[in-house]
């Protein structure tokens, strides 16, 4: 089994910087496709969340999360009745991305404070490391 590196503040603070970008990046990509249509149901956007999972260090007893992997909401894409579109049906329905542009919004707002907040933590701890060198 190789050495792997133990985990300190620094990088147990980049894994979830990144795990709040990947949460940003979905959402975006989500509020992007809202208001899409297609022919046909299957083909219509389903919104996409990044699933998290939990990593133990057991060097240091340290949690970290990382982004496991990107998963399509289970939504049904609403059907819209639209002859003019065309992308409509032989019925004139059109398949509209089921998006809540709202939810979409309070997740980019939560990941941009979530990944402000270790930004901040990893300031305070620079400082206080830099506190503790200069007091020797």
């Amino acid at each position: 089994m190789p050495d792997t590196p133990r985990m300190t503040l620094f990088s147990l603070t980049e894994r979830a910087m990144s795990a709040q970008m990947v949460r940003m990046n979905a959402a975006t990509s989500n509020l992007a496709n809202a208001g899409a249509v297609a022919r046909k149901e299957g083909e219509a956007y389903r919104p996409i969340r990044a699933v998290f999972a939990s990593e133990l260090d057991r060097a240091s007893g340290m949690a970290s999360v990382s982004a496991g992997a990107m998963q399509r909401a289970d939504v049904a894409p609403v059907k819209r009745y639209d002859p003019g579109h065309p992308l409509a049906d032989a019925d004139g329905n059109v398949w509209e991305a089921a998006v809540d542009e709202t939810a979409e919004m309070v997740e980019i707002m939560e990941s941009a404070r979530q990944y402000q907040n270790l930004v901040q933590a990893l300031q305070t701890a620079k400082q206080l490391m830099l506190e503790t060198l200069r007091s020797e």
